[in-house]
């Protein structure tokens, strides 16, 4: 299983960015996919989380209203779009997969796959 994180870059705040998280050796049929991003010196931190089966979500307080993840199963990826920028936005963000246990619960603890890291940088 392969995750392919894309789409970070240079951006001044209150800008956005797209990032694309394209899965490969799995199919995203009962899965959660989670954003996280970290920053040196800081733990990891979760950004968002998103089932595969109905789109539900849920976001960390800070990003919420400005970010939002979405997916595409026919293109077995999920998308995190980030609106409004700001600087403590900048990190490393990383896309990581699991199963959804068996009651289907939403949530993204004990991802079992992790894809590498796109940099997001925020700053004028």
């Amino acid at each position: 299983v392969q995750l392919q994180a894309s789409g970070g870059g240079l951006v001044q705040p209150g800008g956005s960015l797209t990032l694309s998280c394209e899965v490969s050796g799995l199919t995203l049929d009962y899965h959660a996919i989670g954003w996280f991003r970290q920053v040196p010196e800081n733990a990891r931190e979760d950004v968002s989380c998103i089932r595969s089966t109905d789109g539900s979500t849920t976001y960390v307080d800070s990003v919420k209203g400005r970010f939002t993840t979405s997916r595409d199963i026919s293109k077995n990826t999920v998308y995190l779009q980030m609106n409004s920028l700001k600087p403590e936005d900048m990190g490393l963000y990383y896309c990581a997969v699991r199963r959804l246990p068996s009651t289907g619960k939403l949530g993204c603890r004990s991802m079992v796959y992790w894809g590498k890291g796109t940099q997001v940088t925020v700053s004028s």
